[in-house]
């Protein structure tokens, strides 16, 4: 088994021509053909732009003057 990787043209008929290596033998061969159609690069400037992220924003004020955040103060002495 052998795995040939190439692009082809597909003519507006849904034909293609395809040209094997000299190493591939004569005769009846089964063929298996995968469709990619991210392989054709979009065209430069089609790229479509994006809205600007809208994160909701909820405003509680500011932090109280006395918060503390040290371990010690958030957890009990089990460290929880």
């Amino acid at each position: 088994m052998k795995a040939i990787a190439t692009t082809v043209i597909v003519t507006a008929e849904g034909k293609i021509t395809l040209q094997l290596p000299p190493d591939i033998a004569p005769g009846e061969h089964q063929v298996v053909l995968v469709i990619d159609e991210q392989v054709v690069p979009p065209k430069l400037g089609t790229k479509k732009e994006r809205p600007p992220l809208n994160f909701p924003v909820h405003d509680v004020g500011p932090w109280p003057a006395n918060l503390s955040l040290r371990r010690e103060d958030m957890y009990d002495e089990w460290g929880r």
